[in-house]
């Protein structure tokens, strides 16, 4: 199992609760992954979002940089909306970061995109979401794939291309291919299908309730031929590690706060309730947080659903003090990840 944190950039706040500098939630971002790297963590996402709380718009550039800074670790989007991008430079800029990296430490997860701001920021129409996204994977994997530099690929969405390098290639030809989805039994299949690995991001109700689409997206794969190995099933979830279990809930519940009063401005969500809050961080609940004993705990339990190979968690919602997701990071690698793997192996 690996044990693996993410982030969409968290922009810091000053004491009296106003924002800082969205530069500092980056430079926060990139200590965050180096710090990963250093105390042994398996895994490092980057999300995309173009908001003033969350701005890691560009997992490309922040996934390049930390390949530079890190020696370990794997390091991938989480997701890249690809819907709203150009798929070429996606490629184009994940295969740079794995130049970087000295190859095999760079993974793409290919999301459709929760952020609806990227629409109207890139000139894009929500009515198109299903179709944008289809061809554009499309085009993702025939990169990916092509294995020589020349690609050719045509749709309705962006241009032609007709035998075009596209540039840098992979150090090991290719760079694996993630499917990003939050609960969609139509992605789950899409997955399956086309034999890609598959990233559910589960930030709320029971998580076991995504076993079922775990199946579907497994019985999809072998209907199709693929191999069951190449099956692989990622979980994301919102949590945070301490010392204590009343110390992570302390702590994680101020951003959690502000990160939906946020949101309820933005989306029409009802007003933050400390109750499911709490109701939330307790088995079943979506929410990781707690002590290393039973973080660790739960993980291995929705593995008896999921059998999902990979468990990473967002800790950086709404202000967290950067030294408590540091804190969270170290435990993650250092307390959590070795109780995980004690614990599969008494199954």
């Amino acid at each position: 199992m690996e044990i693996g944190a993410y982030s969409f950039g968290d922009t810091p706040r000053n004491a009296d609760g106003t924002a800082r500098a969205t530069a500092d939630g980056i430079r926060n971002l990139f200590e965050a992954i180096v710090h990963g790297d250093r105390v042994g963590l398996d895994y490092f996402g980057v999300g995309e979002h173009h908001t003033v709380s969350m701005p890691a718009s560009s997992p490309g550039a922040m996934l390049a940089a930390a390949a530079g800074a890190t020696k370990n670790i794997k390091l991938g989007s989480a997701a890249s909306i690809i819907s709203t991008d150009d798929p070429v430079r996606i490629f184009q800029q994940m295969a740079t970061a794995d130049a970087v990296s000295g190859g095999g430490r760079i993974e793409i997860t290919a999301g459709r995109g929760s952020s609806m701001e990227t629409f109207p920021l890139f000139g894009y129409e929500l009515r198109d979401y299903d179709q944008l996204y289809a061809e554009k994977l499309e085009l993702l994997m025939a990169i990916n794939n092509a294995g020589t530099e020349s690609v050719s690929w045509s749709g309705s969405v962006r241009p032609t291309i007709e035998n075009l390098a596209v540039v840098p290639r992979p150090v090991q030809g290719k760079l694996p291919l993630w499917i990003a989805t939050g609960g969609s039994p139509a992605s789950s299949a899409r997955a399956g299908r086309l034999g890609l690995p598959v990233s559910y991001g589960i930030i709320g109700g029971a998580p076991h309730r995504f076993a079922a689409l775990a199946d579907l997206y497994r019985q999809s794969a072998a209907q199709a031929g693929h191999e069951r190995a190449d099956s692989k099933v990622s979980v994301a979830a919102l949590g945070l590690v301490a010392p204590t279990k009343k110390e992570a809930l302390e702590r994680f519940y101020p951003g959690w706060h502000n990160l939906n009063m946020e949101m309820g401005r933005l989306r029409g969500w009802p007003a933050p309730d400390k109750n499911a809050y709490l109701a939330q961080a307790e088995a079943p609940g979506a929410y990781y947080v707690g002590d290393p004993d039973e973080v660790a705990q739960r993980i291995v339990h929705l593995h008896g659903y999921m059998g999902h190979m990979r468990h990473f968690l967002q800790g950086d919602i709404g202000g967290l003090p950067q030294e408590h997701l540091l804190e969270s990071i170290t435990l993650l690698a250092t307390e959590v990840k070795p109780r995980v793997e004690r614990l599969l192996a008494q199954k």
